[in-house]
């Protein structure tokens, strides 16, 4: 199966570029079932004035209105960035069977970096996850897009984005 993984993350890393393409952070996802794309996905919170316009949700959405039901069982989602809360819970909720994911999410991952939603006990729905399928590479996606980020702001204003940096208090 590392195979498979691998080949639609690679599928999902071109979904995750076209989310780069349009200024959204480059997260692509896939929802699978036995071998057949159900669903597509990539970022869009940004353009489409959504918070829940993740990619995995894109993709939970499609592949729900292909076959008719919210629920998904015995589906694989491939994500190129470890799910956070909101996705790995709209991925419980549908019932995912399976979740594959690139690039490990030390602020935001809920599949084991800053939680662990699908070990979680005390829910009702465990998928099977498998993480670090192309890492290096789906990392590099997203380091190399905000470092663009941050040289084009850096080239604009002079310093990098974030709050003003305020003149400390002069000596009485």
């Amino acid at each position: 199966m590392p195979d498979e993984d691998e080949r639609w993350m690679r599928e999902a890393l071109v979904l995750a570029r076209q989310a780069a393409d349009a200024g959204e952070v480059p997260v692509g996802a896939l929802v699978l079932q036995a071998g057949r794309v159900l669903g597509r996905g990539y970022n869009r919170p940004i353009g489409s004035h959504d918070p829940t316009a993740h990619a995995e949700v894109q993709a939970l959405r499609e592949a729900a209105n292909l076959l008719g039901n919210y629920r998904l069982p015995g589906c694989t989602l491939v994500v190129t960035l470890e799910p956070c809360a909101m996705c790995a819970g709209a991925m419980q909720h549908a019932r995912i069977a399976r979740v594959v994911f690139g690039a490990r999410d030390a602020k935001t991952g809920a599949c084991g970096s800053v939680v662990d939603l699908f070990g979680e006990p005390r829910l009702n729905h465990h998928a099977t996850v498998t993480g670090g399928v192309l890492a290096e590479e789906c990392g590099r996606l997203l380091s190399s897009f905000f470092s663009a980020k941050r040289e084009a702001a850096r080239a604009a204003t002079g310093r990098l984005p974030g709050p003003p940096v305020e003149a400390p208090d002069a000596p009485a």
